[in-house]
């Protein structure tokens, strides 16, 4: 006798919610510890998202750590830094024009009509164009030509590890030593200018920095909106 074709099962139906003999529903009990657990976690994913804005933000605006600590977490890695009131925020149409700063390197002050572009930089960037960048709210990191070529890696690793609103420039005139610049200010206002100068690398020192002027500065552009090449 020839085998019959085995027909395959119908595929199992969704069960609804069990119930109990007698047609009762699951007790008061199970039903709270139900809804418990739902407020629960519903409350762990508010927390997230708060905890995602928060990150969006800080990425959008800048650090956050506090700038009345800058003075003495330099002054412990070694660095001299000042705060000067920012002279002008107008504009010059050539790279060649001769600006007289109020800091070296120069941190704040009249600049080139178009910023630089963001980067790290094997040559000298023109610094009439970078205090531009300063003014979006850049954080720029400054060497002298005798600074050494493993410490000139070391800062080129510090600015890829958050690059952006962030240039590396040579700066000769600084010799051996490294510099931090930046213009803060409320928008729309003159600001003042940060600078702080450093006979050697500091990790700390220079993240801190980093952290709390970077997306500070009078004509501010999001952090995450200037990036390497633009």
């Amino acid at each position: 006798m020839a085998k019959k074709s085995r027909t395959p099962p119908p595929p199992r139906p969704v069960q609804a919610p069990q119930r109990r003999k007698g047609g009762k529903t699951r007790s008061t009990d199970t039903r709270n510890r139900w809804l418990l657990i739902a407020f629960a976690a519903s409350g762990l994913v508010g927390l997230a998202a708060v905890a995602a804005v928060i990150a969006v933000a800080s990425g959008r605006s800048g650090g956050t750590a506090n700038a009345a600590d800058i003075p003495s977490t330099m002054a412990a890695a070694g660095c001299t830094f000042k705060t000067v009131k920012a002279k002008s925020r107008e504009h010059t149409s050539s790279l060649d024009t001769k600006i007289k700063y109020n800091t070296t390197p120069p941190s704040n002050g009249e600049h080139y009509i178009s910023p630089a572009t963001w980067g790290f930089f094997e040559t000298a960037a023109n610094p009439i164009q970078v205090v531009h960048n300063e003014e979006h709210g850049g954080v720029i990191v400054w060497w002298g030509d005798k600074v050494p070529q493993s410490t000139v890696d070391k800062l080129h690793d510090f600015y890829s590890s958050s690059p952006n609103a962030m240039i590396g420039t040579p700066y000769p005139s600084l010799g051996d030593r490294i510099a931090l610049t930046a213009w803060t200010s409320p928008e729309g206002g003159t600001g003042q200018g940060r600078v702080a100068v450093c006979g050697s690398f500091d990790e700390k020192a220079f993240t801190a920095f980093r952290d709390a002027f970077r997306g500070k500065g009078p004509e501010r552009f999001p952090v995450d909106s200037m990036t390497p090449g633009a």
